[in-house]
């Protein structure tokens, strides 16, 4: 899927913008955006540039001091959030994000790829909040869901606008 979401970004002359490591499935999404003509912004701290093994072969590669200053720049070059299956680090920005747009701090549109059902329980867990009162209901439709990136992704671009010839897309 990784790969999936990678070519369907470069083949549609988008430009990806993460957090320029080579490994997982951030490096997967990469290495198809870059063979299939697109462009990568890869934004790492210094910190983890041996860590996460800094993907030396994007478009451009940022390496910042702090995690909140990869976060920000990743935020201000985007036009679209993206989640695909992933661990605590997903988690945290999916929501810093989703929180952001809650806040007003940007109007962006937030995806959840939901690949073999990965996001079930959290969505039920979500639903559950809007249950108990924790939670707006109105917060929901603040992000889209769906198990296909294809038709997340077209989504994702006609939500952030058609206006721009290059819609770069931050897969968190």
């Amino acid at each position: 899927m990784a790969t999936q979401v990678g070519r369907w970004i470069g083949t549609h002359g988008g430009q990806l913008v993460y957090g320029g490591g080579r490994n997982g499935l951030m490096g997967t999404v990469a290495d198809a955006t870059l063979a299939s003509g697109g462009r990568v912004i890869g934004i790492i701290p210094k910190a983890l540039v041996d860590r996460e093994h800094a993907h030396l072969g994007c478009t451009e590669l940022h390496v910042v001091e702090t995690m909140h200053e990869r976060k920000r720049l990743m935020a201000e070059h985007a036009d679209a959030f993206l989640a695909l299956p992933g661990g605590i680090g997903t988690l945290e920005e999916f929501f810093e994000v989703w929180t952001w747009r809650q806040l007003g701090y940007h109007d962006k549109p937030v995806g959840l790829l939901n690949m073999n059902s990965y996001y079930d329980h959290l969505l039920a867990f979500l639903g559950s909040s809007v249950k108990e009162g924790f939670m707006s209901e109105g917060l929901m439709p603040l992000i889209s869901v769906d198990t296909q990136a294809e038709p997340l992704l077209e989504s994702l671009v006609q939500a952030a606008g058609s206006t721009r010839n290059n819609q770069r897309l931050n897969e968190i």
